[in-house]
């Protein structure tokens, strides 16, 4: 099954996201999605190569954020799309059925649709504000998670991992709501060294 802590990769350059995967894959991380909106696309298939080749040492699933044809000539685990990236159905037709393709959501609506798509995990969110994605969509906070997954009860539906603003001290909050994992980026960045997360 999937990993219940995602790692969402940061640093305003090549070197520092790097930096940061690595320190996090030694804190016992093991599902990378690498995420770089800042750059343009020769300059993320360059540090997707460098990401790719840290799974000779370090067993994670490697996710990437957006771009489809990165992940397929990288060899990535799987793509994960936003709502106004390319489609579910065109990541599918490009990666086959063995990748993984995650998508976001904020509204139950659009969780429904991501099940209708084939989506093989859902990431909703965000929990509470953050500064980490630009143009974030309305908060949900607990009582949201809580009315949504209550929506949910009689729909089969694909793993739904909390991202936006969350942290540590949320995880067990949101288990007991009935949210399979968490997305985080900067919380796990500022993680002690020593620390070595149960997953």
């Amino acid at each position: 099954m999937y990993s219940k802590i995602q790692y969402i990769s940061s640093g305003t350059t090549a070197e520092e996201q790097l930096e940061n995967i690595t320190a996090v894959l030694n804190k016992g991380i093991d599902w990378i999605q690498l995420r770089f909106k800042t750059e343009e696309s020769r300059s993320i298939h360059q540090l997707a190569q460098q990401v790719k080749q840290l799974q000779t040492s370090y067993n994670f699933t490697y996710i990437i954020n957006d771009h489809i044809d990165i992940a397929r000539a990288v060899g990535a685990d799987g793509i994960h799309l936003g709502l106004q990236d390319d489609s579910i159905e065109v990541a599918r037709a490009a990666l086959g059925n063995k990748k993984i393709i995650g998508g976001t959501a904020n509204s139950l609506d659009d969780v429904l649709q991501r099940i209708d798509e084939g989506c093989d995990y859902i990431g909703v969110g965000p929990l509470r504000f953050t500064a980490t994605k630009q143009n974030l969509s309305p908060t949900l906070g607990f009582e949201g998670y809580q009315q949504l997954i209550d929506r949910l009860k009689e729909i089969p539906t694909p793993p739904l991992f909390a991202i936006g603003g969350v942290r540590l001290a949320d995880i067990d909050r949101l288990a007991d709501i009935g949210i399979y994992g968490v997305a985080m980026s900067k919380e796990l960045n500022n993680l002690n060294p020593e620390l070595k997360l149960k997953k």
